[in-house]
């Protein structure tokens, strides 16, 4: 078995090792509500003002040397693919019925979605993930996918457990890991 820090940040190994396209992603009641909200925001309001930004730079004339137009189709290149990108997201959610509520009620320390997690790596070295998909909660903290690897394998798990994942490597063979769990709390997703 591998020591956690022979192949690199955990981050970087989570990071390439999730199968995020290929899955479901499990998502709070209040992202999913937040997530429709955005989706029917840019495929309305959205789409209409930026035709109207796309027509009035058109009649500026040439559109060879139109900053204006340029500008206003490059936008709407990037919001149409926001759009794609939340239809694939919501078509694959599974909306979760677990609350900070009823998490914080649980006395017995197991892992679940929406936890802070804390897990001691090989090297002694700790690391706290806040146990959620990205579309949770957006920001600086460090997020783990639940469909990742290590994600996977820390649902339903312990404070004290010793948890095993394994991770692809580039020449095809897995490598396997080892963390301890040392501290989980409720989250606020």
């Amino acid at each position: 078995m591998s020591s956690v820090s022979d192949s690199g940040s955990l981050m970087a190994r989570i990071s390439s090792s999730s199968q995020e396209n290929t899955k479901e992603t499990q998502l709070s009641q209040e992202a999913f509500d937040r997530l429709s909200e955005e989706l029917r925001d840019l495929t309305t309001r959205g789409r209409v003002e930026i035709a109207q930004i796309i027509e009035t730079a058109r009649e500026l004339g040439d559109l060879k040397e139109n900053g204006d137009y340029h500008a206003a189709k490059e936008e709407q290149g990037k919001m149409e693919a926001r759009i794609r990108q939340l239809e694939h997201l919501l078509s694959k959610a599974v909306v979760i019925e677990d609350t900070v509520a009823s998490r914080e009620s649980e006395t017995d320390g197991v892992v679940t979605l929406g936890s802070f997690v804390t897990v001691r790596l090989a090297d002694g070295d700790t690391q706290t993930f806040l146990l959620a998909s990205l579309e949770e909660r957006p920001g600086a903290r460090d997020l783990l996918s639940p469909q990742s690897p290590l994600g996977s394998a820390l649902i339903g798990s312990k404070v004290g457990q010793v948890v095993s994942y394994k991770v692809a490597q580039a020449n095809g063979k897995e490598t396997e890991f080892s963390v301890e769990v040392t501290a989980t709390e409720a989250g606020d997703v």
